[in-house]
């Protein structure tokens, strides 16, 4: 059991399991939970993945085999904080594997899911309350794909 009150559930057109693969293989922590296969009632071929519970970095995710019905879009996407731009780097290039870059450290991986690839130096900067540093942050960070956390930080610096 986990104390997660809210646990995101990830729609795929039958690619549940090759997606938990893929993000298991990329990310240091994480782990299937639980496995629950069609039975009978459908609407799946019996024995197939219905539903996969796993966990990376301590966040729980329902991974859903629910068909072609429904799509991923960038109105939901997934915020994964990094401390380092190593941790930028892997997790952009790894995420982005087969994927869509997108602006300001957005990307959609191979699966449409949307991920953000945020150095935890932008929230810092965001909830700094220095306006004038936050607007050369931003102005540096609008035309940037995957971010680079020293050319954040000497916008912040500069004066």
């Amino acid at each position: 059991m986990t104390d997660q009150k809210i646990t995101p559930c990830l729609w795929f057109d039958m690619k549940a399991e090759e997606a938990v693969a893929h993000y298991l293989s990329i990310f240091e922590s994480g782990r299937i939970v639980t496995t629950a296969r069609y039975g009978g009632a459908g609407p799946g071929p019996v024995g197939a993945v219905m539903t996969i519970l796993f966990e990376i970095e301590g966040q729980q995710f329902l991974a859903l085999n629910g068909g072609p019905h429904f799509k991923f879009t960038p109105a939901i996407s997934l915020i994964v904080d990094c401390s380092t731009q190593a941790e930028v780097d892997k997790l952009w290039d790894r995420l982005g594997e087969g994927g869509e870059p997108g602006q300001c450290g957005w990307l959609t991986d191979k699966f449409g899911v949307s991920w953000q690839i945020v150095p935890n130096l932008v929230p810092q900067i965001m909830q700094s309350g220095d306006a004038a540093a936050i607007e050369r942050v931003m102005r540096a960070v609008m035309p940037m794909k995957k971010l680079d956390m020293a050319k954040l930080q000497l916008a912040f610096d500069a004066k």
